[in-house]
């Protein structure tokens, strides 16, 4: 509800300022697009998407809309055909068609954002509301009329790109074989959920050459009985920080939970609990930045999409290495072998524990946005206020990346080491990414 309230709020402001001509003022604010990427945060949550799926959303929906502006705007920014894996020349705006190159870059996004995995309709009231706007606000008929037609170009381009990433093949693979042997991933409680997505590395990367062009090294070798192993001081250490939690830590731990999904069990109740997914709270964190530093409607874009190509990369390589290894998370190693008992800060989520997926695309993430805003760009992420968090600040978006590694470790869903190693692999992936891509011209 608040998220429909906080969009519901900005389109009637921008409708009360309606002087019958100003469309080209409205469509230039960039919080507009934010409050779009918001809204399909929506849309993400509502619908119960894994973190990884919904990187590929955030993913698809922002290089439309940012394709939209590379046509719109040839003297400024770079297409990313031929620059990320598989995309085609993508069509420019017809000469001598006049089009509002931000209002299609809107519904490029919205039309990315519900048919890469959404059930259809599920943006077309907020895409309505779009299109009110722009009529409203006194855009001419045969500008409206082409907008919307460069815009459904641009997005027939990119599903056609999409529908290549081998996503619709890993729906029909097998599913992950549970084996309850020493040291190997099993289902953890209360859910007790199957594995998510074990066929992920088969996804075509946007930028990498391959899942596996960053491997990090093996994870410590599997030993509960010699307590001078690396695996046991690591267990170990992670019972010890989530038994002696500080409200500090605690906070940490909350604010990067980032569980789409959390079951809430009580006696033979049993209820689920909403938030943003890892990717979802990086897209939160790319609209605070734009905001804080006023960036134009074209930078913006920019923006989102160099994050959403690394989250999505991040996720490919990080699944590569979970699904090598398969490793038992903190949680069923300690319950077996030292307190049957013991519970983590967080829930743990469905997957093997070697590396950490939030880790990995949050350093990636921050790198993009390094990139864009520059390194100690100071910002405090209200991110979390709708789900009753309270707001961190952070003097640069790495120093957000490294507190996340040590947030996984206070939830007791990951060991410091893994956390440790997916930050400099994240960030590795976030660098190419950054390399790899012209997008702003100079």
């Amino acid at each position: 509800m608040y998220r429909s309230l906080v969009v519901a709020c900005l389109l009637t402001g921008l409708v009360a300022c309606n002087s019958k001509k100003d469309y080209d003022v409205v469509f230039k604010d960039p919080n507009l697009y934010c409050a779009t990427v918001y809204q399909l945060n929506t849309v993400v949550m509502g619908n119960n998407f894994s973190p990884i799926v919904a990187s590929r959303n955030y993913l698809y929906a922002n290089v439309a809309a940012y394709e939209v502006i590379a046509g719109g705007y040839p003297d400024q920014y770079f297409s990313l055909a031929g620059q990320v894996n598989g995309l085609k020349p993508v069509a420019k705006p017809a000469a001598g068609k006049p089009i509002n190159v931000e209002f299609a870059a809107l519904l490029a996004f919205c039309k990315l954002g519900e048919a890469v995995t959404f059930p259809a309709g599920s943006m077309k009231e907020y895409v309505d509301s779009l299109k009110k706007l722009a009529t409203d606000h006194g855009m001419p008929n045969d500008m409206f009329s082409n907008s919307l037609a460069y815009a459904d170009t641009v997005s027939a381009a990119i599903m056609r790109w999409s529908r290549k990433d081998n996503y619709l093949e890993t729906r029909g693979a097998p599913e992950y074989t549970v084996m309850d042997s020493p040291g190997r991933w099993i289902p953890t409680p209360p859910a007790y959920t199957s594995a998510m997505e074990p066929h992920w590395n088969t996804i075509r990367p946007a930028v990498m050459a391959s899942a596996s062009q960053f491997t990090p090294p093996p994870p410590y070798p599997f030993n509960v009985t010699d307590k001078k192993s690396d695996y046991y001081k690591e267990m170990m250490s992670i019972k010890n920080a989530v038994d002696s939690l500080t409200e500090e830590q605690a906070h940490i731990a909350d604010f990067w939970d980032d569980n789409p999904f959390k079951l809430n069990v009580s006696g033979h109740l049993m209820f689920g609990t909403k938030k943003f997914s890892p990717p979802g709270h990086w897209m939160s964190i790319v609209g605070i930045a734009a905001k804080k530093a006023k960036t134009d409607v074209p930078t913006t874009v920019c923006a989102y999409a160099k994050t959403a190509i690394a989250l999505f990369d991040a996720f490919i390589e990080c699944w590569d290495e979970k699904y090598r290894h398969n490793t038992m998370r903190p949680e069923t190693a300690i319950n077996k072998y030292v307190d049957p008992n013991w519970r983590p800060h967080l829930q743990t989520p469905p997957f093997p524990e070697y590396t950490c997926g939030h880790s990995t695309c949050s350093s990636a993430a921050a790198e993009a946005l390094t990139s864009v805003f520059g390194d100690n760009f100071s910002y405090t992420d209200t991110t979390e206020l709708e789900f009753g968090i309270k707001s961190r600040s952070f003097p640069s978006f790495r120093a957000a990346a490294e507190e996340n590694n040590w947030a996984r470790f206070y939830g007791g869903i990951h060991f410091h080491h893994s956390c440790i190693v997916s930050t400099e692999y994240g960030r590795k992936v976030g660098q190419l990414v950054v390399e790899k891509l012209k997008m702003k011209k100079e």
